[in-house]
């Protein structure tokens, strides 16, 4: 089994020790996955994307998709049909795709279209997140806003 040692990052950063669990479980994928379905992972702009799964065969009744603490999971669950066929090329067979999900990627929507099942994703940061100007104050104001400040400091201190 593979490991990476990152250690030296830790050094200029805080707070990301479960990269090293992100890096496990993704191997851990990648050694127990096959390749059935096929998918594509299509970045639609800096937030916003859509994974595309070859469900041919399947509908919308038997496919599952969940989100679960940032893991998305689709299974599909074929019946055997006891057909009889010369050649069977298209593949038929249950499967169960996960996807590991960043930090505020939410799922927007899903649908089937032409054998396509498509997932729409989207980064929805909170507002707290995203970035914002800061004013910068001069004279008269930069000297209330320091006062305003102390004021609000020494009144937390006395609680």
């Amino acid at each position: 089994m593979n490991t990476f040692d990152l250690t030296p990052f830790y050094r200029h950063s805080v707070g990301f020790d479960h990269l090293e669990n992100i890096f496990d479980s993704m191997i851990k994928m990648n050694d127990i996955s096959e390749n059935y379905p096929p998918y594509n992972i299509e970045s639609n702009g800096k937030d916003s994307y859509t994974i595309e799964i070859a469900v041919a065969g399947f509908d919308e009744n038997n496919l599952t998709i969940s989100l679960e603490n940032g893991q998305l999971t689709v299974i599909g669950n074929r019946e055997d049909d006891n057909s009889q066929y010369m050649h069977r090329g298209i593949a038929n067979r249950s499967f169960k795709r996960t996807f590991k999900l960043a930090e505020y990627v939410e799922v927007i929507g899903a649908g089937i279209k032409n054998g396509i099942l498509e997932i729409h994703l989207e980064r929805q940061l909170p507002e707290e997140l995203k970035p914002k100007k800061i004013e910068i104050k001069t004279g008269n104001a930069f000297k209330r806003f320091l006062d305003s400040t102390a004021k609000t400091i020494e009144a937390e201190i006395t609680k």
